[in-house]
Parts: C-alpha cells; sequence; structure tokens
C-alpha cells in the first residue's frame, strides 16, 4: 500500500488525455459506493505513461487499479467531511494542464487533432476526474496534517539504512539572489507603443495577418511560434491582470490598443469566447534597456551590497524591498530551489554566468552587481549570495539531516495512511470485475467480495 501513493501523481497526469481519447470500448472495472472505475481509463492512464516517456511495469493494470480504488475512497471520505475544492481550483489545473499538453504537441490544433475533440470539451471530460482527484488529495493530507517526526525517530531510520546503501551527493549549494530589472525609457517605450499600433493598422487593413506578424516579431517563446495564441480561463490567477482585463473587454475578431503588463507591451486579439474560457493571440513587444539604465541599477544594488557588507540590512530583508526576482513574484523567497523543492541546488542547475560567479566567491560573499539576462532574454542587474557549500560526500546525519529528516517524516506518513485506509476500507462497498479479482491479488484484497462480478 505504501508504493501505491508513490505512483498517484503519474496516474493524476494522464487522467486528463485518456479522458480525452479514449481507446477501448467503456467497460465498469470497479465500484466503490455509487462511483465506477472504466476500464478503459485504467488502459488508457497506462499509455499516457507510456506516452509521457515513464517506465511501465508489468502489472502496471493492477497497481493503477488499485491506485484508482484508493483513490475513489479517499475522495468519497472528502465528500463526507466537506472538505472544500472550489471551481476556481479545478479551472486553474485544467487550464494548466492543457497548456502542458500544448506545449507537447506543440499547437491547439495539433491537440484538437490528436484528441478528435477541441479543448473545451476536453476539459469537460477531464473536469469530474480533476475534482474527484483533488478532493483525494485533500483526505490525504487531513490524514497525515499532524504527523511529526522527532530527533530520536530520524536517527533509527538512518541507521536502518544499509552502510553501503547510503547515497552520495555531489557538491550542492545555497545561493540567493536580489534582483533588478531595469526600465526602458520613456522614449523608447513610446516607439514601441508607436510600432504596436503599426502592427494592428497592418492587421486591420488586411495587409498581413495576426498570425503572419506574431511569428516574425513577438518576443513571447511561449507563443510566438503558435502566431501568438493561448488559452486563457477568467478565473486563472497565474495570467497578468492587464493582459486578462483587457482580453476580455474585447469582442471576438477585435483588437485592443497596445496595453503594458509586467512583462512588456502587449496588442490582443480576441479569437473566441466561451463564457471564462477564451482563445486570443498576442504580440509582445520589450522595450529594449539600454547601458544607462543598467548602470542606474548597478549603483543601486551597490548601495545595497555596502549595507548588506555592513551588517545594517539583512538579506532576506533586503531582497524583500528591492528584488524584482521571478521567483519572488510568484511566492517564492530569494534563494534558489533545488529539483526536490529544497534551497540545495547543484552546479548543473545554474546558468553558465552565475557558475562563474559562485566558483570565485567563498561562502558568505556577495557578489559584485552583475549584468545577466534571464531565460526570456529580459536583461537585468544582480547580487548573488552563496549562503552555504557542500563538499560531496556520503549521506550522513551531519551534513544530510534536514534530507533524512523530510524521508523519515514522508515514510512516517504513508505509514499513517495505509492504517487509515485499512481502517475505512471495510466501510464502503467496494467491488471489481471477475477478471480484475482474478488477475490481481492486490486489488482483491480491498473488495468486499471474494469473486467480483
Amino acid at each position: 500500500m505504501v508504493a501505491l501513493f508513490a505512483v498517484m501523481a503519474v496516474q493524476a497526469q494522464a487522467q486528463p488525455v485518456s479522458q480525452a481519447k479514449k481507446v477501448v470500448a467503456d467497460k465498469i472495472a470497479g465500484i466503490v459506493g455509487d462511483r465506477i472505475i472504466l476500464e478503459s481509463d485504467i488502459i488508457n492512464s497506462i499509455a499516457d505513461i507510456a506516452r509521457q516517456g515513464g517506465t511501465v511495469p508489468e502489472n502496471a493494470f493492477c497497481l493503477i487499479m488499485e491506485q484508482a480504488l484508493v483513490s475513489k475512497v479517499l475522495m468519497l471520505q472528502a465528500e463526507k467531511d466537506s472538505l472544500p475544492v472550489t471551481d476556481e481550483e479545478v479551472e486553474a489545473e485544467l487550464e494548466q494542464r492543457v497548456r502542458y499538453f500544448i506545449s507537447q504537441v506543440g499547437t491547439v490544433e495539433a491537440l484538437e487533432e490528436m484528441a478528435g475533440k477541441t479543448v473545451y470539451q476536453i476539459k469537460d471530460d477531464a473536469r469530474e476526474s480533476v475534482r474527484e482527484r483533488k478532493l483525494a488529495d485533500a483526505m490525504q493530507r487531513k490524514v497525515v496534517e499532524n504527523v511529526k517526526i522527532t530527533p530520536n525517530e530520524v536517527k533509527t531510520y538512518f541507521e536502518k539504512i544499509p552502510k553501503d546503501s547510503l547515497p552520495f551527493f555531489e557538491s550542492e549549494l545555497e545561493i540567493g539572489q536580489i534582483v533588478i530589472y531595469p526600465k526602458a525609457s520613456r522614449d523608447l517605450e513610446q516607439y514601441i507603443i508607436g510600432e504596436m499600433n503599426n502592427y494592428k493598422r497592418q492587421i486591420e487593413l488586411k495587409t498581413t495577418t495576426f498570425d503572419q506578424l506574431a511569428r516574425k516579431v513577438s518576443e513571447d517563446p511561449g507563443s510566438k511560434d503558435r502566431g501568438g495564441v493561448y488559452e486563457i480561463n477568467r478565473t486563472e490567477k497565474t495570467w497578468d491582470p492587464v493582459f486578462m482585463s483587457t482580453a476580455f473587454r474585447l469582442k471576438e475578431g477585435e483588437i485592443s490598443a497596445p496595453v503594458k503588463s509586467k512583462f512588456g507591451y502587449h496588442i490582443i486579439m480576441m479569437e473566441q469566447r466561451n463564457g471564462d474560457n477564451a482563445v486570443v493571440r498576442h504580440i509582445l513587444r520589450i522595450p529594449p534597456v539600454t547601458d544607462d539604465e543598467i548602470n542606474t541599477a548597478k549603483v543601486k544594488l551597490d548601495t545595497v551590497r555596502s549595507k548588506l557588507i555592513a551588517g545594517t540590512m539583512a538579506f532576506n530583508e533586503a531582497a524583500d524591498k528591492y528584488s524584482d526576482d521571478d521567483q519572488k513574484a510568484s511566492g517564492g523567497g530569494p534563494f534558489l530551489t533545488g529539483r526536490d523543492g529544497s534551497y540545495f541546488v547543484t552546479i548543473d542547475q545554474l546558468d553558465k554566468d552565475m557558475v562563474g560567479m559562485i566558483s570565485k566567491m567563498k561562502v558568505g560573499e556577495f557578489s559584485q552587481p552583475t549584468p545577466f539576462q534571464n531565460e526570456g532574454g529580459k536583461k537585468g542587474v544582480r547580487i548573488v549570495y552563496l549562503k552555504s557549500r557542500s563538499e560531496p560526500h556520503r549521506m550522513n546525519m551531519r551534513d544530510d539531516y534536514s534530507r533524512i529528516s523530510t524521508a523519515a517524516l514522508e515514510e512516517k506518513k504513508a505509514m499513517a495512511m495505509e492504517k487509515w485506509m485499512k481502517a475505512k476500507l471495510p466501510t464502503y462497498y467496494i467491488m471489481v470485475d471477475e477478471q480484475t479479482a482474478q488477475e490481481c491479488p492486490n486489488v482483491q484484497k480491498l473488495t468486499t467480495s471474494a469473486k467480483g462480478f
């Protein structure tokens, strides 16, 4: 059962596509309470894992079927406990997933052709499964929310790991940064606005199309090759509010005047709208930043660096007050995050310019204000803070207590989840079809019948 929960995220991510593209006729494979599980969904979930590059185990059907039964129990219990899952949360996740699949196949049209349905139909087909999964996740969080770990338990967990199985870690770093993205001069902004107005005139006079211009001049790498197309939802909070409000004031076929967001200047065209959902095109231009603006930012950050060195201002305080870092803007802190969500990163996760800076720094030092470009090509200036650097080492309690503690806590949560599930399963009506009952002993153990239906 513990291993079962490790695959939940994979199956959940596969659901939207499997809902959108059935490959077998529907057949009821299982029942939990008044909810059914379709065999086609299990089979398509397996196919989706393979399409996404995952490894499909030999007992994939049984494993995913077991997980589906458990997920239904969690979901039904969440409904009984009235755990909150809002429509806005569901719609936001649907939009995020559709964007992910579009990024994988290239265009909205390619996704719709592959699925044999429109994006709106794909979302409709997946909506209930997304809601059920979010309810199941909420129930799982509730079960383990009070599970804590003590230092003695961490020590016991570590001592159970065979010495020859202790992992080896490369050098890891804690790195913070304070970033300023200078604003372009007013003259250059006015020049960009003039160009955007010219684009709008060309499209309205039909001397070119929005698609052609976006592919040619837009500076948005996420939509440029699609002719500026995006699927948006009014309730989604990840979009710039100026962009969103401008788009939803437009009628179908209408093009906005140039508007300024945190990314630059846009003209936006409403292609299609259905309630809070819309398909839009946009062209983004970013006013260029000159050496004068870069030098002004360097002077400002040099003053901040002096305060940091003198100890008159803490790093986190300075970052909160001065930094324009993208991670900070999205709710994160000033420190880079690693692949595991911790504040420890490896060299291969850093951009090449930062690698060069770090190689010359000692722990505790702050870099000089240094110009750079982010992944989107935006120019900025940053101070880098090297808080710590570990040496390559075998896992041990001194260097890796936080990591070991996290692993021990996750194991304890999994055991609490398993105990809860064993107590709850007998309170639900659970059945699977006869073939599954025969072929999947672990699934059969969860049911209330020895034979199946």
